[in-house]
């Protein structure tokens, strides 16, 4: 596998996952931007290494078709919930704070 298709590609899809980002300010906004584009130039092994996205595993929940649930920095001061789906890193929701990130 050559290291460009080994990249992550997102999916910005989710309704839960828009309603904030377009809710955001454009401070926030553009902080996140800056994630996602650092997340789509990044190999999957980088993404769980990395030390400023914090990934790390819900164990108390499952998510769409048994996959299971992450959570990851994706912002100053937000949190996004995600899964991973082959090269796909598909996005279901995003909050304003670690604990909130977790426990929905």
């Amino acid at each position: 596998m050559s290291p460009r298709s080994d990249r992550v590609r997102l999916d910005l899809n989710n309704p839960a996952f828009q309603e904030v980002l377009f809710a955001l300010d454009k401070r926030h906004q553009r902080a996140l931007l800056a994630t996602l584009r650092k997340l789509s130039a990044m190999p999957w092994n980088q993404v769980y290494h990395d030390p400023g996205l914090k990934w790390e595993a819900i164990v108390s929940r499952e998510g769409p078709k048994g996959h299971r649930l992450y959570t990851l920095r994706i912002g100053k001061g937000f949190r996004a919930v995600a899964y991973r789906d082959g090269q796909w890193l598909r996005l279901l929701s995003l909050h304003p704070d670690h604990n909130s990130a977790s426990d929905k």
